[in-house]
């Protein structure tokens, strides 16, 4: 089997967080690295969004939890009797930029979630100055792939908080949680992360975007994740791929291929590796993953005639190519 390797270091993989380093077999799709880093410099440009959901949400930092970035609704009053579910985020690259993927989490938290992502705010508004461009080879990928700069803990840290911060008297969040709504995503290196942590009994849902687990060596420095950690899931899980072109796609549709033992549905959208992470909103991605969350975890019955039923919407949205092996809510 051939394996390509590409991380976009420096001022991508620390602004954007992306990995794209997955095994292929015969050959890896090719990979425009200066055109991703055109768009991750137009990217960072551009303001937060608060998403399009009924409450607007925000991201910051708090002295409570370092190491993380929180995207919640914006004012905590407005949630009423409703609870908020937890997303703990790994992000692309394993990076340490817990804003790379800032409209996907804005938009989720929207919705009524608290997403925590893994790093500090380095991309975006809020971000310090960014590093210089990575040193290329001549066929224009990075000379080096260092490992990566956080690891799975940092998930389960975001969800210990998280819970004790909803018993703590005093806290923001107090009272505000559901214990029972609590997820792990990622992107890329960042899915491996989440698949590490899926085995934690508190999760109930996992959402892997553009990952999957390598049948061979595993070429990411740090990561030793083997598909055998696909027999330790106990809950639902959905693959959010980016079609053939995805670096990630051969990993990605073989983990459900061998996935026996819990739900798993798998969609297909063909935009490659970067997904719609750097459209408005996190783009159809985003929507997809609150959807599937406010099935899983909350039980809508709206949420889920996108993925069952005979008007299931994906099904039907030629865009889209899925695949599910019984799906089912998982409250």
């Amino acid at each position: 089997m051939k394996i390509t390797t590409l991380r976009l270091s420096a001022a991508c993989v620390l602004i954007l967080g992306l990995q794209v380093a997955h095994a292929q077999a015969p050959a890896a799709p090719t990979f425009d690295f200066a055109k991703m880093r055109a768009e991750v410099d137009a990217f960072n440009k551009k303001p937060d969004t608060v998403g399009t959901g009924r409450y607007p949400a925000l991201k910051e930092m708090v002295d409570s939890l370092p190491n993380h970035v929180i995207y919640r609704p914006a004012d905590l009053s407005k949630l009423g009797n409703e609870k908020l579910g937890v997303l703990a985020w790994g992000n692309g690259g394993c990076a340490a930029d817990g804003a790379g993927g800032r409209f996907h989490l804005a938009e989720i938290a929207s919705h009524g979630y608290l997403a925590i992502a893994s790093g500090t705010i380095q991309s975006g508004p809020g971000a310090p100055p960014k590093p210089g461009p990575p040193a290329l080879g001549a066929d224009g990928r990075p000379l080096h792939i260092p490992p990566p700069a956080t690891k799975a803990a940092l998930l389960t840290e975001g969800i210990d908080w998280a819970l004790a911060e909803n018993q703590r008297k005093g806290s923001p969040y107090y009272g505000r949680i559901n214990p029972k709504w609590i997820a792990v995503s990622g992107w890329s290196c960042g899915g491996l992360q989440a698949l590490e942590v899926a085995a934690d009994p508190r999760v109930r849902t996992v959402l892997i975007h553009s990952s999957g687990i390598f049948a061979d060596a595993n070429p990411i420095p740090g990561i030793t994740i083997t598909k055998a950690a696909l027999q330790k899931l106990h809950t639902s899980i959905i693959y959010i791929l980016g079609g053939p072109s995805d670096i990630a796609y051969a990993n990605g549709m073989d983990d459900f291929k061998r996935i026996t033992s819990v739900p798993v549905f798998v969609a297909n959208l063909d935009v490659g590796h970067g997904g719609t992470f750097l459209e408005p909103n996190g783009g159809r991605e985003a929507s997809v993953a609150v959807k599937w969350l406010d099935w899983q975890l909350k039980g809508d019955a709206q949420a889920a005639k996108l993925f069952v039923g005979p008007d299931c919407g994906l099904c039907k949205d030629r865009d889209w190519k899925v695949e599910s092996k019984n799906p089912t809510a998982n409250r």
